[in-house]
């Protein structure tokens, strides 16, 4: 997984900690009118959508790449808005999607238990495992001593590259001993003979690679696991991967006999992923189920293709002479070589600005100008000099610099099919949700509430920038200096 930049982390966690604190300032009296006591601002069925949880949202936009629009002004009001638009239509299909018994489908409950496993093995080495392979700063030091140049200071900088090393070598030397330990009075079984890669072809998914506690590991369970690049290349890495494997599903054995299924960390993660898992099951089964054929696309894209299709752009260069005469000598001198188009604008150009411009009107489309320069901009071929052709600002001749091709004007073309197909089933299943909306579930949006929670926020930041904190625009340019990158 790629890993953060730490102050893109500090920024999304300090704007997270900002919201929180502001909407955690609320006056309590006792009813959920205005006063509010808590930030529940929306319901869909049984399900709430909490200020805080699109504060979240919000603040971790920076994460995927998106800007974070500053506090207090109406484009962060409007991404929460679009972003409760978004929670809403997910929690309609969480509960479409329960009602129609998705939840017990054995695919679904799959995903569930390896995910539940995965979690709790996590929470288990973070609580009992964590640790066997630190470091101390006694180690450290007779390291230091032991093997750094005499004179050298014993700084911060020295310290954290020697850490690490030590840290490295001991984490090869300790997965024995810390493997030793987890499997002390767990039956572990391996069959060494089956790791071989010359029988993958003929394998069947029932063959029983390994057993834990008496469960067996099969081929179908671990197959993609060890056919993987990294892990086919020899069987000591084969080996590995299913120790690695049967670990796992020991930690998340011991973790449940620890009662770890009732850890915060645990359940706040297993509770989204079951929930986010179940939404895009239901979705994809949905898009599924759409017909999307040749026909259905056709139609989309008669009925919308005014719309879809991008027309053809040219770059122009255009100069503009009082007469005919005096745009016909001007031609002449640069198709004769002894002046340039950009020479043409700045010195014989009437029109305001070719000085600066040298003549360079940008990208037009058709039928965006005059019709007579229109017509005759859209008949050059690139490079090309053109006219001289009279419209109302004096006579003009044009230069193609170059051409962008109409886009989405044939359907036959594989990225326009693409790109409809992807339209239609969007507009479909939109369809399907705002079907759920007005028959199935009932949908609740508290205004007042969110008013309030919203301007809450601003009021507060108003305090605090008056106080001096760093608003997250400016949070936002200096990393964006510090990385060398533009900042939009």
């Amino acid at each position: 997984m790629k890993k953060l930049p730490v102050l893109s982390l500090l920024l999304v966690w300090s704007l997270s900690c900002l919201a929180a604190e502001a909407s955690a300032e609320k006056p309590n009296t006792g009813k959920e009118t205005p006063g509010y006591k808590d930030d529940v601002i929306a319901r869909v069925g049984d399900q709430p959508i909490t200020f805080n949880q699109l504060s979240t949202m919000l603040n971790s936009s920076a994460i995927v790449g998106l800007s974070i629009p500053a506090l207090g002004t109406p484009e962060r009001d409007q991404v929460r808005l679009t972003l409760l638009d978004k929670v809403i239509s997910a929690n309609l299909l969480y509960l479409d999607a329960v009602k129609q018994g998705l939840d017990k489908d054995p695919a679904y409950q799959r995903d569930l238990q390896r995910f539940s496993n995965s979690m709790l093995a996590h929470v288990y080495r973070q609580k009992y495992l964590r640790g066997a392979n630190d470091v101390t700063e006694e180690e450290v030091r007779a390291y230091f001593d032991n093997n750094i140049v005499a004179g050298t200071e014993y700084s911060d900088e020295v310290k954290a590259p020697i850490k690490a090393m030590l840290r490295k070598q001991r984490f090869g030397e300790g997965t024995a001993v810390t493997r030793k330990r987890l499997r002390e009075g767990v039956e572990v079984v391996v069959q060494d003979k089956e790791l071989d890669s010359k029988d993958d072809a003929v394998r069947h998914d029932t063959e029983v690679m390994a057993t834990v506690y008496g469960e067996a590991i099969t081929w179908g369970e671990i197959k993609g696991i060890l056919t993987k690049p990294v892990n086919a290349a020899s069987l000591d890495k084969r080996r590995e991967a299913l120790n690695e494997l049967i670990d796992y599903r020991i930690m998340a054995r011991k973790g449940r006999e620890a009662g770890l299924e009732r850890d915060p960390l645990y359940l706040a993660r297993y509770n989204e992923f079951s929930k986010t898992r179940l939404i895009n099951m239901h979705r994809t089964n949905l898009v599924h189920q759409i017909n999307a054929s040749d026909q259905a696309i056709k139609a989309y894209y008669d009925k919308h293709r005014d719309a879809l299709i991008i027309p053809e752009r040219r770059k122009v260069q255009i100069i503009v002479l009082k007469t005919e005469d005096d745009a016909q000598a001007v031609k002449q001198m640069v198709e004769a070589g002894a002046i340039t188009m950009y020479q043409a604008a700045a010195e014989y150009s009437i029109l305001a600005g070719s000085e600066k411009t040298l003549g360079e009107l940008g990208w037009v489309s058709e039928g965006t100008g005059f019709p007579e320069l229109d017509e005759l901009t859209f008949s050059l071929g690139p490079g090309k000099i053109g006219g001289p052709v009279e419209t109302p600002n004096g006579w003009h001749l044009v230069k193609v610099l170059d051409v962008e091709d109409a886009k989405y004007d044939d359907l036959e073309d594989q990225q326009t099919l693409r790109m409809v197909r992807r339209m239609l089933l969007k507009e479909k299943l939109n369809d399907y949700v705002v079907s759920l909306r007005a028959k199935q579930f009932p949908v609740e949006v508290y205004d007042e509430k969110l008013s309030y929670h919203m301007q809450k926020e601003l009021d507060w930041y108003k305090i605090k920038h008056e106080k001096g904190v760093q608003p997250p625009e400016k949070i936002l340019e200096d990393i964006g200096k510090l990385r060398g990158e533009p900042v939009h």
